[in-house]
């Protein structure tokens, strides 16, 4: 017959065996993944203040707020002043992915690399696609993600600020900010199934599919041990348009399976051609509507689905020169939207920011 204290003992190891099975495993209770959007504006115009179009992941220890690795996806208009406004400067990212070279996706490249220069932060890393020539729509032309780098502050140099910026301090590239910057191509197009790694370090792991919209157009997925997240940009349906199935990418829909994340682009039903709306009916089809975001998120298994590049902006009668019918559009719109789907996740209309965390 076993001592009182001997059973005392017994029930006391049970019980620590039964709590460490409950906890995280030690791999995952550390770390942390942070997602801000750093941007929300759909397209050219400037509204309401709104960045352009931006994402902002975050990887690392719960000691250093997630901030062991930083990632930058898009740069769109005011990206570095929505870092700032977080505490996050270039010097800090370690590297910068973009979706495509529209101008709202990477207009603020200009600004953040100069500040990186001007304030030796040393190479930075960017990644996004190897040259690429198209005819749709005509006429033909490449799209270069390396020459939109390698020009970024043709302006200035021509100006003089860049002699004038390095004969202050001459620890500084001469030849200015492209000189900081380490294109790195995706060779595209991808293999049909996604999946190839386009950059990693340590414990994160970023994996790249080609994509619908322009020439050169990609989504990244983010693999980490704290949790996954896909950045589809404004990716659309390969049929470019009805009658199809669905609006959006079919690759990213491959891409985002079991991801806890997806962030993508969304236009609303209120600007389909047809409905009322003088929005160009090329625009609208090379998107992903709210609808069937809803469903792919649904199929993927995405529990948590971010709306973000909104088209037309939250509490704004216009997009550019397009009225929207009917009205200005509130959140509640685009989330009524997305629960017609059926989708049970949790819906985030994107706002400048807005940030989740997991796990």
């Amino acid at each position: 017959m076993p001592s009182s204290n001997s059973q005392c003992c017994v029930f006391l190891l049970l019980a620590l065996c039964v709590a460490c099975a409950d906890e995280p495993s030690a791999e995952t209770s550390g770390s942390c993944l942070k997602v801000t959007l750093t941007g929300t504006q759909g397209g050219p115009p400037a509204v309401n203040g709104l960045a352009g179009a931006g994402t902002l992941i975050l990887f690392g220890s719960r000691a250093s707020d997630c901030r062991d690795t930083l990632l930058q996806f898009d740069v769109g208009r005011g990206t570095t002043e929505r870092l700032s406004q977080l505490g996050i400067s270039p010097n800090d990212l370690d590297a910068v992915f973009l979706t495509h070279i529209h101008s709202d996706h990477s207009e603020g490249l200009a600004g953040l690399l100069q500040l990186r220069w001007h304030f030796l932060g040393g190479n930075l890393d960017i990644v996004c696609s190897a040259d690429v020539s198209t005819d749709q729509p005509p006429p033909e032309r490449t799209m270069s993600c390396r020459k939109l780098v390698e020009h970024t502050a043709d302006a200035l140099i021509a100006a003089g600020e860049i002699a004038q910026r390095f004969a202050e301090n001459n620890a500084r590239d001469p030849r200015g900010p492209a000189a900081i910057a380490r294109v790195r191509e995706v060779p595209v197009p991808l293999p049909t199934r996604p999946g190839t790694v386009v950059w990693e370090t340590g414990k994160v792991r970023v994996s790249a599919v080609a994509t619908a919209h322009i020439g050169g157009s990609l989504a990244y997925r983010v693999d980490t041990p704290a949790g996954s997240v896909v950045i589809g940009g404004d990716a659309g349906n390969s049929k470019a348009k009805p009658p199809r199935e669905s609006s959006t990418s079919e690759t990213v829909e491959l891409l985002a399976a079991g991801a806890d994340v997806l962030v993508h682009s969304t236009i609303h039903p209120a600007f389909e051609p047809g409905g009322g709306s003088t929005f160009p009916a090329l625009a609208y089809q090379r998107q992903s509507s709210a609808s069937d975001l809803g469903s792919m998120a649904k199929r993927a298994g995405i529990a948590h689905l971010m709306l973000t590049h909104l088209i037309p902006a939250l509490d704004n009668a216009y997009h550019g020169p397009y009225a929207v019918p009917g009205g200005a559009l509130q959140a509640a719109d685009y989330l009524d939207i997305v629960r017609s789907s059926d989708y049970q996740g949790e819906i985030h209309v994107g706002t400048d920011l807005m940030t989740i965390e997991l796990p």
